[in-house]
């Protein structure tokens, strides 16, 4: 639960980085790029300011020529230049060599179509790496244009903007353009020539102070909030341990006391600080107690089930024991005589005469014999099935016997040797079903310390199963392998593998339980349940695997290994 507390305090300090960052950065972005806008247009507004001080001049000096002839007066730090139509322009003042470049640059220049009578216009030109703003106007009868020009220095601009300022020529872009870097906005606006195209551009950076505080702001909304996220968390932590962990510990530990001792003690604690484990530690004392009135029914009822069960276990072997007998019998009672008898008493009475020519008498004594020698062959087969039934019988008898001996006293534990008594059941479980089996086992000796018939009824029940596994595939034969290794640390350890149906192995844990069977027609499932308690009763154990449906099964059985000469025990209660 703290740990799910946790990822999600990180999923919500996440969240709220990001929700953060969302409302604020754009709104600082914003305000940055309204700032560089205001700080570009102040820049073009103070060159265009520039420029139009020389275009007042200019339009001054112009309207002086129309009126009384040219006049003196030259502007402070610049440059006065007129040109009467049809004549070279000329410089009125210092002729220094700025002067001169000057005059040389507006000579080149149309300026009868830059302007018409009686107007003016502003522009800027670069001389030899300067910048010069020019204000040009003309005379009404348009005869006489005047020029006043004025050099344009980084200085001027920085004084009015408040930045400094860089004057570069050369051609430019012709829109002003900005780059950002971390702290900086470099801002270059264009510087435009008489024909409208960019000759210069005037550049200068801007900090980007808007920014670096929605940075701060931010990080600082952030902490704040995370930190905030994290008081909570350690609160809510601090009250879930208190209200919540604490309580459920003190529940668990008596569970596991309840466990461990298998007494039903109430669950005393004290007052709880939250009535919802005040209520629950009622309601599991309520259970306690049902428990406990549950578990004394059962006690009252466990005798009488466990004489009924033990009546239908005996039942169940009896039957296992007696399933031989009856194919033994269906086969006896289908059997058809290996020889007609009228057929040989016809040959005798034949060969009786005397009269019948050599070579029929010759066939009919090769007849007689192969007759006599079917009907001996005949009687040794019935013979021996007779000896199985006999011997199934014999088991029956014994089940029936160990289960009235039972009634008085409790049966030993012997030496046994557990190859002979597979031997037996795997001749018995042969004619358990009208199939073909093939049984493989070792023919060395084994001993286990056991109850020999016991032991038997459970190899017979095992027996039973596989072969029932085998016919529930639709086959007609099948084979069933006994595995007995060699005892390891005073235990022996028997393998019974076939290739029957087999079963899932989540149903392993099930298959001993009463009534249970992984197949659906058959009901029961108490052979497998005496099965393995018998197996405990006489200090083993049974386990069954399997790898899936249509894998076939192992049964193993586990004993204590026993040598020569070891004494017999008694089997434990």
């Amino acid at each position: 639960m703290v740990s799910l507390l946790t990822l999600t305090g990180i999923g919500g300090a996440l969240a709220l980085a990001v929700l953060l960052t969302l409302v604020i950065s754009p709104g600082f972005a914003e305000l940055e790029e309204r700032a560089t806008d205001g700080y570009r247009g102040r820049a073009q507004t103070l060159l265009s300011d520039f420029a139009a001080i020389n275009e007042v001049a200019a339009r001054e000096q112009a309207s002086a020529v129309a009126s009384h002839g040219i006049g003196p007066t030259v502007p402070p730090h610049g440059i006065l230049y007129r040109r009467v139509a049809g004549e070279d322009g000329n410089v009125r003042g210092p002729s220094t060599k700025e002067a001169r470049q000057a005059a040389a640059a507006l000579d080149r220049l149309e300026l009868e179509d830059l302007v018409k009578p009686g107007g003016s216009t502003r522009f800027y030109l670069s001389v030899d790496g300067n910048i010069l703003a020019v204000g040009v106007a003309e005379s009404p009868q348009g005869d006489i244009q005047v020029a006043v020009a004025r050099r344009l220095t980084g200085q001027n601009i920085s004084r009015l903007l408040g930045r400094p300022v860089t004057l570069s020529s050369g051609a430019v872009a012709g829109n002003a353009t900005t780059s950002r870097s971390t702290q900086f906005i470099d801002i270059a606006v264009p510087v435009y020539g008489p024909e409208g195209r960019p000759v210069a551009s005037a550049r200068f950076q801007v900090s980007r102070e808007v920014v670096l505080l929605g940075r701060r702001v931010l990080l600082l909304a952030a902490a704040a909030s995370i930190l905030l996220l994290v008081l909570l968390l350690l609160m809510l932590r601090r009250a879930l341990g208190r209200f919540v962990l604490v309580p459920l510990d003190r529940v668990e530990r008596h569970m596991q006391r309840v466990q461990a001792s298998g007494a039903l003690l109430p669950f005393e604690d004290e007052q709880s600080p939250c009535e919802e484990f005040g209520s629950l530690g009622r309601n599991f004392n309520a259970m306690l107690s049902q428990l406990k009135d549950l578990r004394e029914r059962n006690e009252i009822q466990s005798f009488a089930l466990g004489r009924s069960e033990s009546a239908v276990a005996v039942l169940h072997n009896v039957r296992n024991a007696l399933a031989p007998l009856a194919t033994i019998l269906s086969h006896g009672v289908g059997q058809q005589d290996s020889a007609r008898r009228d057929l040989v008493d016809r040959a005798l009475a034949e060969l009786a005469q005397g009269e019948a020519e050599p070579e029929r008498r010759a066939k009919l004594v090769a007849f007689l014999s192969t007759a006599f020698d079917a009907e001996a062959l005949a009687r040794t087969e019935v013979r021996r099935q007779l000896e199985v039934g006999r011997d199934a019988m014999r088991q029956t008898l014994e089940i029936i016997g160990a289960q009235q001996a039972r009634a008085h006293e409790r049966p030993a534990r012997e030496r046994c040797d557990i190859s002979d008594i597979v031997a037996r059941n795997a001749t018995i479980a042969r004619y358990a079903h009208a199939v073909s089996i093939s049984f493989t086992f070792p023919a060395h000796s084994a001993y286990v310390v056991a109850n020999r018939v016991i032991l038997s009824q459970v190899i017979g029940n095992l027996f039973s199963n596989a072969v029932e596994a085998i016919v529930a595939t639709g086959r007609d034969h099948g084979s069933i392998t006994v595995d007995i290794p060699p005892p390891s640390e005073g235990r022996l350890s028997v393998r019974i593998i076939d290739d029957g149906e087999g079963f899932e192995p989540a149903q392993a844990t099930r298959l001993f339980q009463t009534g249970y069977s992984t197949r659906t027609e058959k009901s029961g499932g108490l052979g497998l349940h005496w099965c393995a308690n018998s197996m405990a009763g006489m200090g083993g154990a049974l386990e069954l695997r399997s790898a899936g449906r249509g894998t076939g099964a192992v049964a193993i059985l586990t004993l204590d290994a026993d040598g020569e000469g070891e004494r017999q025990v008694e089997l434990a209660a």
